[in-house]
């Protein structure tokens, strides 16, 4: 597929690389940009040569939301339809195999911020901003704040939820929406380096543990520890995990054989 509104970029060190490219409208998500974003996301999560995935923007942010260009004149299944596009990709990143790291700069708001949060990990600039703020034009941003819950507890995402504000990326790491803040300039090479680093875990081991994470997320107790015994069982008969321990009692680099 030719892609007008993202770039995607494979590397030699098994991580790619997918931007976000309207950067003169900040990012913001349009029908067309939402539906390359899940096929790209799809197509890399399929590519042997791919373990891990960065998405982030072009220009001054990383996302700020929905385009509302052609929000008038739709009917409510039209809206339906549209709204669900817009937050596919935000659903399909929890059943991909790969880990998928949201690189934030700039302004992550609204739908941007539902990308950040429903990226398995997240490195933020320490200037970028990060808010649930659609509640500031009269709609609301109740499709994003579902990651944006599960990754801040109820009471904090309620509090994005309602009054709208962008937060500081060190109140965004406090609450739990990022997991590191790293300077502005710095932010390309640390969130690389991340990446690549988790590039050379057993992908095999990744991609179960991913999910088994998501499927256990919503089960009881102790449902969640049966369902996990059973992925790690099913981990302990791949290839990879004798490769692994074999490797480690050998002292050198295991060669993982993705199976």
């Amino acid at each position: 597929m030719d892609y007008e509104n993202i770039i995607v970029e494979k590397g030699d060190d098994f991580v790619a690389v997918i931007t976000l490219n309207r950067p003169n409208h900040l990012n913001t998500f349009t029908l067309a940009l939402a539906t390359e974003l899940s096929h790209a996301l799809g197509e890399l999560d399929a590519d042997s040569q791919v373990r891990v995935i960065i998405i982030k923007g072009a220009g001054k942010a990383f996302c700020a939301g929905i385009d509302v260009g052609d929000f008038f004149g739709k009917s409510a299944m039209e809206y339906r339809e549209w709204v669900e596009c817009m937050e596919n990709a935000l659903v399909f990143i929890s059943r991909m195999k790969k880990p998928v790291i949201a690189q934030v700069h700039g302004v992550a708001a609204a739908n941007g911020a539902g990308l950040a949060a429903a990226a398995d990990l997240a490195v933020a600039g320490e200037k970028a901003r990060l808010g649930l703020t659609a509640i500031n034009v009269g709609l609301n941003c109740i499709g994003p704040v579902v990651p944006v819950t599960r990754s801040v507890g109820r009471k904090r995402a309620l509090e994005l939820l309602f009054y709208g504000d962008l937060i500081s990326a060190q109140k965004a790491l406090d609450m739990g929406l990022v997991n590191k803040v790293v300077p502005d300039e710095d932010l390309d090479r640390e969130t690389r380096e991340w990446a690549a680093i988790l590039a050379q875990k057993s992908p095999v081991a990744l991609q179960i543990a991913k999910k088994a994470f998501y499927a256990a997320a919503d089960l009881d107790y102790y449902k969640a520890f049966e369902y996990m015994n059973e992925a790690f069982t099913r981990l302990c008969t791949t290839e990879d995990a004798g490769e692994g321990i074999t490797a480690f009692k050998e002292k050198r680099k295991p060669e993982w054989k993705e199976k």
